[in-house]
């Protein structure tokens, strides 16, 4: 009979999977359509640069507010760390948007 902290470990490791996986799909969204908005001259009005920095900040501290557990194997700890360069990159790219609609 499995103890019931290994069932929670599983249950938390697998949320937490999912949490990184949702992370990470919602900033390659985010990503493609900022690559989409350097292509179109003009997309950058006020109310586009504005949503999409607040999209950045929202994910941003979901990446940075929370600790990494140390109970994650070393994938998901590479992934949190990957994550986290991906949205800083992201928000790079964006400010270049930016800056040519400025």
């Amino acid at each position: 009979m499995s103890m019931p902290k290994d069932e929670i470990r599983t249950e938390l490791a697998r949320a937490w999977g999912q949490y990184l996986a949702a992370l990470g799909k919602s900033i390659s969204w985010l990503e493609k359509h900022i690559e989409e908005a350097k292509q179109m001259a003009g997309v950058c009005t006020a109310e586009w640069c504005q949503a999409t920095e607040h999209v950045i900040d929202d994910l941003n501290n979901a990446l940075f507010s929370v600790s990494e557990p140390r109970w994650i194997d070393a994938e998901m700890s590479a992934e949190l760390k990957r994550l986290k360069r991906k949205i800083y990159d992201l928000y790079v790219n964006y400010r270049g948007v930016y800056a040519k609609a400025a």
